[in-house]
């Protein structure tokens, strides 16, 4: 069974998203889904749908699988769920929200799940929790079929897999513009992170269990540094103060440190400030004049014991020709937001999550070539 551990999932980039790739039901069928660290539910669309985003491939049709079995209301499976309900015959019903406002409505279940494995048989996981969706409303695209949640709480992925893979799961984030690229997510022995290049901070726990909570203690910009405002309710101050989430595009922090660091990408670039057409990004800039040349300073994350360098790429799009924008917005004031380091931040780093050491490690990496 050494292989057993030795299982991955492949990750493909999808409009500022990213789908892994696994296998469900008996017989199995291949399904591509948005990968989440910031919720624990795994998903999919399931026939019949009645009002369901469009997808390409077929939806799931629980109807055809052997291993396919619905779980009763009054487990504690359907309690963990934030919100749930008693379907017509004692069934466990969901509604998952998002913080965009998307929310998806269907029935917890339980399903074989596949994975390919390193020695070439997919390693199958029988009787793991998901939820069949027969309802979806929200910003899904087409070419996923649902979503992967896994957060740290006790329905996702990685917590069910648990002990199977040591807790540990990484994964390398491909460039976004690079859409035929494939990177992997890896479990357990293969997840592990390490190299001279690779930086480590403590994973801190916070509510909900659902994230993945770091300490943040200043963001510099070309050498200049902003100290990173602490939320109101720190009772200590090594406090977890920013989320690690694969399933949001852009970064966002409380709008006094997002000030400061607007105010010193300003002074180190010397480009004419123009407005988002879309309306998204609060500071962009038009680089019609110098194309490809111009030059963006670097932003350095300081974790707790780890110094994450961000390279023109993660910190700054081209939200459109010729405009290109600080990837970093706001998350409101400091006493209600979250913040949150999102995907465009990841991208080229490989990203190892050590659960039972509770350490999440960065190495520098061109995802391409991993």
């Amino acid at each position: 069974m050494d292989d057993a551990n030795n299982f991955y999932s492949e990750i493909t980039p999808n409009t500022f998203e990213y789908l892994m790739s696994f296998y469900l039901g008996t017989p199995n069928k291949k399904i591509l889904a948005i990968a989440d660290t910031g919720s624990d539910l795994i998903w999919v669309q399931c026939a019949p749908c009645n009002e369901c985003y469009q997808q390409t491939t077929p939806l799931f049709d629980p109807q055809a699988s052997s291993t396919y079995k619905t779980i009763a209301c009054n487990t504690d499976s359907c309690s963990t769920l934030p919100q749930s309900s008693c379907g017509a015959s004692s069934q466990c019903y969901y509604q998952y929200g998002y913080g965009d406002k998307s929310i998806v409505e269907g029935y917890l279940s339980t399903e074989t799940i596949g994975f390919d494995s390193t020695g070439g048989r997919p390693v199958q996981i029988p009787t793991t929790l998901f939820g069949c969706t027969h309802q979806s409303n929200g910003t899904f695209d087409k070419n996923g079929a649902g979503l992967v949640g896994l957060g740290g709480g006790k329905l996702s992925l990685i917590r069910q897999l648990g002990s199977t893979i040591g807790s540990k799961f990484s994964y390398c984030l491909p460039s976004s513009t690079q859409t035929s690229t494939t990177s992997r997510l890896n479990f357990g022995s293969n997840a592990v992170v390490s190299g001279s290049n690779a930086v480590t901070t403590p994973l801190i726990s916070g509510s909900p269990d659902t994230f993945y909570f770091l300490s943040l203690e200043h963001i510099s910009v070309a050498g200049k540094t902003v100290t990173v405002g602490k939320p109101m309710q720190t009772k200590a101050a090594t406090q977890g103060n920013i989320i690690i989430d694969s399933g949001t595009t852009l970064t966002l922090i409380d709008d006094n440190t997002l000030q400061s660091v607007e105010s010193n990408v300003k002074s180190s670039v010397s480009l004419p400030q123009v407005t988002d057409p879309n309306g998204v990004f609060n500071l962009c800039f038009d680089v019609s004049g110098n194309g490809a040349s111009a030059k963006f300073p670097e932003i350095t994350f300081q974790f707790s014991g780890a110094s994450v360098v961000l390279q023109q790429a993660n910190a700054f799009v081209e939200a459109s020709q010729n405009i290109v924008c600080l990837a970093i917005v706001s998350s409101g004031s400091i006493e209600d937001s979250i913040n949150i380091f999102g995907n465009i931040a990841q991208q080229n780093f490989n990203i190892g999550y050590d659960l039972s050491n509770m350490q999440l490690t960065f190495a520098p990496t061109n995802c391409a070539t991993l």
